[in-house]
């Protein structure tokens, strides 16, 4: 397991998938989500979450329409999430493939210019809403955008941190070495995506692999 997460083995099993997925449209990049989770941690990097009095470390994901995942990071609990929109945005890769989410949904928790501009010269819509609580003047000139229909679908990031649960060897956190904790998580993702169409021989592969690690 550790020798295969040095090599990336893992992480190249979840990319080819998510080339494949986007080849053959299962991957819907029309509307995406982003959000974090906070994992305990028995091993390695961590810290603590006052709000949500988690000691250890948060997953940040991001996810297309259907909620499978396209890109992950992990940070110590005592980042805030808006911290880790850049670097997820920036995990995120399709091999051969230069398109980027279309829309990205978050909750107001990401109400930072930063990420507002950064989505802007990415050509990425934002559909945040506003924080209140930390603007302490209104916003001067044109509105914020923002969807709440559309927002409504930011619940299928929610629905991939309720699966990754599933795999006991990440949540909580047992992996010294961060290295081997993505490339559990990796795995996981790609088990996901391989459960999702039909390819059944590969999705066998995958789901031998993962059953040898994760002990189902």
């Amino acid at each position: 397991h550790l020798e295969l997460c040095e090599k990336g083995v893992y992480q190249a099993i979840f990319l080819d998938l998510l080339r494949s997925g986007y080849e053959i449209k299962k991957i819907d990049l029309s509307h995406c989500a982003t959000d974090t989770k906070d994992i305990p941690a028995k091993k390695g990097i961590d810290g603590y979450d006052g709000y949500k009095k988690v000691n250890g470390n948060k997953l940040s994901a991001l996810v297309d329409r259907n909620g499978l995942p396209l890109a992950c990071t992990v940070a110590p609990a005592n980042v805030h999430d808006s911290r880790l929109y850049e670097p997820t945005l920036e995990a995120f890769e399709i091999p051969e493939v230069q398109d980027r989410p279309t829309i990205i949904s978050a909750d107001a928790a990401y109400d930072a210019r930063e990420i507002r501009q950064y989505n802007r010269k990415r050509g990425i819509k934002t559909n945040i809403p506003v924080n209140k609580r930390s603007r302490k003047h209104p916003k001067r000139g044109r509105p914020v955008g923002f969807d709440p229909e559309l927002y409504k679908k930011r619940s299928a990031v929610e629905r991939f941190f309720s699966w990754i649960e599933a795999f006991k060897k990440i949540v909580p956190r047992y992996e010294r070495y961060e290295h081997s904790f993505m490339g559990l998580i990796h795995l996981a993702c790609a088990v996901m995506i391989g459960e999702y169409w039909d390819d059944l021989h590969y999705n066998e592969e995958i789901n031998n692999e993962a059953q040898s690690v994760f002990s189902w």
